[in-house]
């Protein structure tokens, strides 16, 4: 296994294992914890982690089976016991080290066509810390032979205390069935509200790209110029999911089975040797500063 590394700047500390998932274990403004955040030599599971990757999609493909280019594609469902797939790929296999220095890592991940993806692609991400906060990107580039559907985002989960304030804006939210897939959108202008009490499972759209989680011990703030995101919490959890993705929950599926465009719920779609990046940060500010 991999050695974790270590992260730092200022106030900030970040420990990412490349081995599981390329995840993030932890985010600490000095010893409090930003991310759910385990120390890197303690974390077993990138499902303990305090963030990780969503390549090459996010969120669901419906019950396993990606519909392209006429051709259907029968996917590993890879959450039980849930009969869908889940957050690509990228979350389950090891990353490479590429760069490594006291406030830097570049990691990289190569795929190649199996039961999981039908599609060669390479990625990258990218970490860097700097005052007062953490820069995130990822790249992915397709290296098959045709054109091939893409989506990035990453899935951090944030610390929910007691106190805690969620803000954003957006325009609308997929609202979903029993089964975690969405059915339809509606007008809906995001959160403003305490988040103990938050029941929410739901991908945002429209969103303004700027979101603030807010308590008596730290200010975050998340952003990215991605225009969707997925907001996970219930009133039982000590944390929040805030998660910058690309496009639609089941987007492929829905492609498939509304003829709705690839454009309007977010897919990508990239022709051999293209590539698509994005980015995310995740801004931190103490009570006191």
């Amino acid at each position: 296994m991999s050695t974790p590394l270590t992260l730092r700047h200022g106030a900030l500390r970040c420990e990412i294992c490349p081995e599981l998932g390329g995840s993030v274990a932890g985010l600490w403004l000095r010893d409090v914890p930003v991310l759910r955040s385990t120390p890197a030599l303690e974390l077993t599971s990138v499902r303990q982690s305090g963030s990780y990757p969503l390549v090459p999609f996010s969120n669901r493909i419906g019950y396993g089976q990606l519909q392209w280019s006429g051709t259907s594609h029968p996917l590993v469902k890879n959450f039980d016991p849930e009969p869908h797939t889940i957050h690509g790929l990228g979350w389950e296999r090891p990353w490479a080290v590429l760069e490594s220095r006291e406030n830097y890592a570049l990691l990289s991940l190569e795929h190649r066509a199996d039961a999981a993806w039908p599609f060669d692609f390479d990625c990258s991400q990218a970490f860097k810390l700097e005052d007062g906060a953490l820069d995130m990107s990822l790249s992915i580039t397709n290296q098959s032979h045709a054109a091939a559907p893409v989506g990035l985002g990453w899935h951090p989960y944030f610390v929910k205390r007691a106190d805690a304030h969620v803000q954003f804006a957006s325009t609308g939210r997929w609202e979903m069935a029993a089964d975690k897939l969405p059915t339809h959108r509606a007008p809906n202008a995001g959160l403003n509200q305490p988040a103990a009490d938050l029941t929410v499972d739901h991908c945002f759209d429209g969103w303004a790209g700027t979101l603030t989680l807010q308590d008596s011990l730290m200010r975050v703030t998340v952003s990215s110029a991605l225009s969707r995101l997925v907001v996970f919490t219930t009133p039982e959890r000590d944390n929040i999911a805030v998660e910058p993705v690309s496009h639609v929950n089941n987007a492929l599926s829905l492609m498939a089975s509304t003829g709705v465009s690839a454009e309007s719920l977010g897919v990508v779609v990239l022709q051999p040797g293209e590539s698509y990046s994005c980015s995310m940060r995740i801004a931190v500010q103490g009570a006191r500063a």
